[in-house]
């Protein structure tokens, strides 16, 4: 059986309100998410953690290496009109949500494509709860709110109107980012940031 359905992946078409994304709700199967659920990383602190510095079981790697696959790629790229064969990707993960997350921001300029897939039960909170934005200095101009409901998956290019944010929320919010990047030196240097931040996050309180 296949992680990804990619079926209802290609029956989805591209939005463009407020800026061009695929959201497609279920994409990963049960049985994966269940896998992946099980061998999810134990994460006690808020922020990113690179999947280099976690750790974790079978079920969670083979989750990651079906969304960085070279299927995923071409299926994205031609969604999105984005050459994204032979990119590099970086993946970071997220356990928890604190009160000051989810500020209004648009992603770095090397970063091509941003993915969330979301891996929590039915989300019942009004916090947590990306919004697409039409503005950068407003959170109730939103054209899309998304629950990070489990197996919930969204793809957006990372343009300069690309505006979103959430709520907040404190607790538990499982998350993983995928992104495509311009290039191998990008991918290293913000792989050295990462593992810096990850390494003060340990002793942080």
């Amino acid at each position: 059986m296949s992680v990804i359905d990619f079926d209802a992946l290609g029956a989805t078409p591209v939005a463009r309100d407020p800026f061009d994304h695929v959201l497609v709700p279920g994409l990963i199967s049960q049985e994966a998410l269940r896998a992946a659920n099980e061998d999810f990383p134990v994460i006690a602190k808020p922020g990113s953690f690179p999947t280099g510095h976690l750790e974790y079981g079978t079920g969670f790697a083979a989750l990651l290496e079906a969304i960085e696959g070279p299927e995923l790629a071409a299926a994205i790229g031609k969604k999105l009109g984005i050459d994204l064969i032979d990119k590099p990707t970086m993946v970071t993960v997220r356990g928890r949500a604190r009160p000051t997350d989810g500020q209004i921001h648009i992603d770095s300029a090397g970063k091509l494509v941003t993915v969330l897939l979301y891996m929590n039960p039915a989300w019942e909170d009004h916090g947590g709860q990306l919004r697409l934005l039409r503005s950068p200095d407003d959170l109730e101009d939103y054209a899309v709110e998304v629950p990070p409901d489990e197996g919930t998956f969204l793809a957006f290019p990372c343009s300069p109107n690309a505006w979103h944010g959430h709520q907040p929320f404190d607790g538990e919010r499982r998350t993983i980012q995928l992104n495509w990047v311009s290039n191998h030196r990008y991918k290293q240097r913000e792989q050295i940031r990462h593992s810096i931040s990850a390494f003060f996050k340990k002793f942080s309180g």
